[in-house]
Order: structure tokens, then sequence, then C-alpha cells
């Protein structure tokens, strides 16, 4: 394909029409509006979903799992925008036991803020038995400061995972010090993204082998330039939406490999994008061994840098069709992800909106240009009057395909005073991958999906080890919510925690190909997703009703880009493969 830059009136003609490769997958698309739209096809309802089975995800209620930890926002009269919009949450395995502890973002202390008592975050230590232990003291990883999310990965490659808190005001390193305790390492580091800061990933951007950090950047905010959106007549107030506020630069920070970072925005053209950046997902959407980042704006069109080598981006959002509507408007981008959903080997994109603008689904028509085909799964209208934060693609029931669920809730807690459809508080939602399409299942997969939070952050992780993925929901101003996955035992499953040595230590942008019997699969391990929020690191790969892998092949991200095969593997249990020696159990 020509890269040239072409203009939006351009753009917005060829968006009228579906091109060929998508066209072709249409046919079997589920439309599982909630709006009332009949199905297009009909899937026959999960076993986890029958009459006297457990639902697909029910909560784990604090009382079980000791979580006591509570959100607060510090809500206040003048309505300061980051109020509303945090907090994140986190999978990982701070003390590698092989059991994923959780840790919580709280907000705290900053120019428009001073709660007394201090808030704190949390960092909750895996009993192993279905509960956790609140350790954030020991560990040292409370922070104070306003915080925003977190983005787990071992930057100096000593295997064990390191804390990147992303905050409003100034953002915080956690060393982790492979003892159960971390330091504060931002200084030396030169990682602390003064300003606003929301999403974050780690990733290899110049496959040197080492991790990299990429962190979104919000809006140029601060205490004195808050401004009153509302009824100037009544002097009532709400959440301003982010048009009135200036866009800023997001940063890039490539690892030095000695502790230290260099900021690269400019150089990289990262920094001559200015934005309104809420999620950011790693992954490669041309097949060509670089790290590319989709991120979703908020009022702006979303950007995707390409990765074209020797730390170069181009951030080709428009001409990819991933900026804009489909009628060339710019929406409220906030959560993403990237995943190859239909297995046709080039990695397709998400991302959630606000009200009234539906989330979108990219499919990917290998030549660098996506279609939205948000409408014609039924994704469209089913969340139309919905808007989303957190978003991941996973295999929830172990079947093999990649399904789909979101974290929910508007972010004005008045909207409801001004619009009577839209609900501050939205029910979470689960899409079915049929293999032929997404099918809205929600009304099936437990009584949860029947109540409504103000959903943000969203992570997924397998806490209890049973090879069903479970969810952690961040819930602003409120508990957390924690569901357990009980349909994924309905299938046979093989779990991979993949430990590069040349490549990265987290082995983002590692291939994964898998094959049970007559079910054959891939999986592309990206960097970051959702909203605020990290991940298991390790990956779950559905077999169906297949007992075994008859071949598992690892195709190490660069500067390796070995591969590694292995076959005739037994099913229902975690691995460990470390590049170049094999398996370790």
């Amino acid at each position: 394909m020509t890269r040239g830059n072409r203009s939006k009136p351009e753009m917005l003609s060829r968006r009228r029409f579906l091109r060929g490769p998508a066209i072709a997958g249409l046919a079997g698309f589920a439309s599982g509006s909630a709006f009332g739209r009949a199905p297009l096809l009909s899937v026959p309802t999960p076993r986890a979903a029958q009459a006297g089975a457990l639902p697909a995800f029910e909560i784990v209620p604090p009382a079980s799992s000791r979580i006591t930890w509570t959100h607060a926002n510090g809500r206040s009269a003048e309505m300061y925008l980051p109020e509303t919009t945090g907090a994140g949450c986190a999978f990982l395995d701070y003390d590698n036991d092989g059991w994923l502890d959780i840790y919580l973002v709280n907000s705290g202390k900053c120019d428009f803020y001073n709660p007394q008592p201090p808030l704190r975050n949390a960092l909750y230590r895996n009993n192993r038995d279905g509960t956790f232990t609140d350790v954030t003291e020991t560990a040292g990883v409370a922070s104070g400061g306003y915080g925003q999310g977190v983005a787990v990965g071992d930057y100096d490659g000593d295997g064990f995972p390191d804390i990147y808190l992303t905050q409003y005001g100034k953002s915080v390193l956690y060393h982790n010090n492979g003892d159960g305790t971390f330091t504060d390492a931002t200084e030396k580091a030169g990682v602390a993204a003064p300003g606003w800061a929301s999403s974050a990933v780690w990733f290899d951007y110049d496959n040197d082998g080492r991790l990299d950090l990429f962190v979104c950047r919000f809006v140029d905010f601060d205490k004195s330039k808050n401004k009153f959106c509302g009824n100037r007549e009544t002097g009532q107030r709400y959440y301003c939406i982010p048009r009135v506020y200036e866009p800023m630069p997001s940063w890039l920070f490539h690892n030095n490999g000695n502790g230290t970072f260099t900021e690269v925005s400019k150089q990289s053209d990262i920094g001559k994008s200015p934005g309104k950046a809420w999620g950011v997902v790693a992954t490669d959407i041309n097949n060509d061994g670089w790290m590319d980042l989709f991120v979703a704006n908020d009022t702006l069109a979303n950007f995707l840098f390409a990765n074209r080598g020797k730390g170069q981006f181009e951030e080709i959002g428009l001409q990819a069709d991933v900026g804009y509507s489909a009628d060339g408007r710019a929406r409220s981008g906030m959560g993403v992800d990237s995943a190859d959903y239909d297995q046709d080997g080039w990695m397709d994109l998400f991302v959630s909106n606000v009200d009234q603008e539906m989330y979108a689904l990219y499919h990917n028509n290998h030549d660098e240009v996506f279609d939205d085909l948000a409408v014609a799964t039924g994704i469209g209208m089913t969340t139309r009057l919905m808007s989303g934060w957190g978003v991941k693609f996973f295999d929830y029931d172990n079947d093999g395909d990649l399904d789909l669920f979101f974290a929910n809730g508007h972010p004005d807690d008045r909207i409801e005073e001004r619009y009577s459809q839209v609900k501050y508080k939205e029910p979470m939602l689960l899409f079915k991958n049929t293999g032929k399409g997404f099918q809205n299942v929600s009304d099936t997969a437990g009584p949860v999906f029947t109540q409504s939070f103000a959903a943000r952050g969203m992570a997924i992780g397998d806490f209890n080890n049973d090879g069903a993925v479970d969810v952690l929901v961040s819930v602003n101003n409120a508990a957390p919510v924690l569901l357990k996955n009980n349909a994924g035992k309905q299938n046979h499953w093989l779990g991979v925690r993949l430990i590069g040595k040349t490549a990265n230590p987290d082995a983002i942008g590692a291939l994964i190909t898998y094959q049970a019997g007559d079910l054959k699969r891939h999986r592309f391990k990206v960097g970051g997703g959702s909203y605020l929020s990290s991940h298991d690191p390790r990956e779950v790969l559905g077999l169906g009703p297949h007992t075994k892998v008859d071949s598992l092949e690892i195709k190490w991200p660069q500067p390796s880009g070995k591969t590694e095969r292995f076959t005739s593997l037994g099913a229902d249990r975690y691995i460990t493969i470390v590049e170049g020696q094999g398996i370790k159990m």
C-alpha cells in the first residue's frame, strides 16, 4: 500500500464501503443487541449457562476474598476532572510464587485534594486459598499521590516484576527488590512524567531486548485551569467534556539497560502528536516485527503509531481508518485492546467510547487499513448508550476463540439529570466469539451482568490457578469487583508463562502457535491493553475438549527471533518456558 497523507474527505468516501476481506466474514456475525435486534445466527447456550450450572462469572464477596480496600475519588463541589477518571488495577505475581497478587490504585494528595487521613494504594498477596492479605505497608508501595493507572513489567531483567504507577502530578516507578519489598526508583530512572499521566505500557520498541516505557498523557490541567461546565444561571456544575482542555504529547522512555531511561518522545516523533490519551496497547499491526502503539484519545482522533524501525514512529491513525468514526467525527476513546480475533494472521484493534458514539471493532485488512465492524457484529448498537473503559480480548470459556469483556460506566455522575436513557452506573458486557462472529451472552453469563457499576479499570488473570481466566474491575469511588470465572472449566487448557533471555524479559511480541487435535490457534502477546490496568503475564490457551497439546511453537520477539517447538504436552496445567532453556516446571 502507498502510505500517502490522504485527506479526510477521501478517507470518509472509502469508509462507506466494506472492503472485500471484511465482507467475506460478515455472513455469520451475530447481532446480539440489547435493543432487541434479532440475531443473525443461532448459537447454542454455553454449558456453564444451562440450568443448574454455575454462572460464567460470579462476584467473590469481600468477606471471602478479604479484600476490604475501597477507592475514594475525593469528589468536590468544583468537580475536578481527575476525580471521575480513576482508577486502575493489576494482577501480578510480585513474589514469584506462581499465584497472582492484586494491586489497586487510589486517589491521594495533589494540588486540589488533601485527604485526611491520607489515602493509599493497596497490594494484596495471594494466600493460595481464595483469600488475600494486605501487604502494602511492608512492601512499600502505598504511594499517596493522586493515582490513575498501573503498568507491570520486569524492566531490569532480574526476574521480578516492577510496578509503574501513573498519577496526576508525578508518576512513580517501584523497583521490586525480590524480597517482598519495593524501592522508589523514579528519580534514578528518570521516568516521573510530570503532568497528568493515564495508562502506560512496557514494550520493546527498538528490539534491543529491554523493556521500554510508553506513558499516555491526558490534557493540560491543574487546579488553576479547572473550568466551569454546567448551568451558569443556577451555578450547578457537572464534569467537563475534555474538549475544553488543551491536548498534550505523551512520553516514550528508552531503557538504557543500567536502571535509567532516556526520554525520546521528540526524536521518535511520538512527541509531535499532542493528544488526550487514555488507553494504549502495544501490538504489531503489519507483521514487520516492530511493536506499534494504538492509543485512544478523548475528543481527538485516535493515534496509531506505526513503528518504522530505527527508533522512529509514524502516526497513521487517519489513513488507517482508526482515528475517526465512520462519519468523520473524533470520538471519546478510553479503553483499547488488540488481538487476532478471527485468526487470519493479522492483529485487529478495539476501542471503547462514550455514549452516543458506539464502541469500535477494527478489522485488519492486511495493508495498514482497518474496517470498523462494530455495527455488523452487534457490538455497535449494544453499546450505543454506554460508556466503556476497561476492555479485553480473552478466551473466557477455553474453547480456543478470543472473546470480549467490557467494563462500563459514564464519566459524569450527573448525566441522568440531563439524559433519561443514559445512566451513570452501567452493566458489564460479555461477547462470546462463536468462531463466525460475536454474540452478546451477558444475559446468560450470571447475575453480575444485571448489576451496574461506575467501572473504570479492568484486568484479567487466573487468581486461583484453575485455568479459567478471572476478571478484576476497579470502580470509581467504590470497592473493586473480583469476578471468578466458572465457564473456563468446561474445557481443557494449557497455561504458558514466557521468560525472554535475548528477547525482552516479559516476551512482549512473542507469537504462540499451538495445535490440539483439529484445533489450531495462534496467540500474539501484546503489551498492555484495557484502561489504566495490567494483566496476568501468562497466556491461557483454550483447548476445547482436547486433553493434550500436540504441538506448541514459540516465536520469540527480536532481537532473538528464534522459534522453539514442543510436542505432546499434557493439558490443564501451567508451564514456564525460558528462552533457550526449554520448559521449567
